[in-house]
């Protein structure tokens, strides 16, 4: 059974604070309530609740350089997620106008990505990584609901195939191991830069030139 995110947090919190100090610092107060419901009065629709406690315990992060997520990708705050909902789906709006907007579902989950969901508005981003991709939380009340999926403007939509973008708990239980242990989560091991911050090393396979998500 997964465990609560809450607990996930903690164990996160206590490693960082003996491990990472510049990445606990960094780690955003409680989000106010009436922001989480501005972003669903934005949305159109409840946040899931994975998300809604983990912005309840931390809002994001302070610092755009921190990542707390493997592939360096940095939780947002409830008003970034909102602000970003905005921006991607409007690339979305675009494709439904010329009649692509609803195609690809389908293909998604036979091939594992697709440019047409891009932006599709249940598809909601909870971090982005420095490259101005994200990670969305899929709200679609299919077989991948609570799923985290990577979004890139090139790529499109990408279903992750490790067990640990399961949810949002399952990833959050993942990491809390990864750091308790050093072991890699996927294809990353969690390390610590000389300015005592979190970060993520990429483990490609052995012969492997080019950096694959995973």
């Amino acid at each position: 059974m997964t465990a609560p995110i809450s607990e996930s947090w903690t164990r996160i919190e206590n490693w960082l604070a003996q491990h990472a100090p510049a990445t606990c610092a960094v780690l955003a107060p409680p989000a106010d309530p009436a922001d989480i419901a501005e972003a669903e009065r934005v949305i159109g629709r409840p946040l899931l609740r994975p998300v809604v406690r983990s912005l309840l315990r931390h809002d994001g992060l302070l610092d755009q350089r921190g990542s707390l997520l493997p592939a360096c990708y940095r939780l947002m705050s409830a008003r970034e997620i909102a602000a970003a909902w905005q921006r991607l789906t409007g690339f979305y709006d675009q494709r439904t106008a010329d009649g692509r907007g609803e195609e690809a579902d389908h293909d998604f989950m036979k091939l594992g990505f697709s440019s047409v969901l891009f932006g599709h508005p249940q598809l909601i981003p909870i971090a982005r990584d420095v490259g101005g991709g994200h990670l969305v939380l899929d709200h679609r009340p299919e077989a991948d609901r609570g799923r985290v999926h990577a979004a890139e403007a090139v790529e499109g939509v990408m279903r992750l195939p490790h067990e640990m973008w399961a949810s949002l708990p399952v990833l959050m239980e993942a990491i809390a191991t990864s750091l308790e242990t050093s072991r890699p989560l996927g294809r990353y091991t969690p390390v610590v830069d000389e300015e005592q911050r979190l970060d993520w090393d990429f483990l490609p396979l052995r012969g492997e030139r080019t950096v694959h998500r995973s």
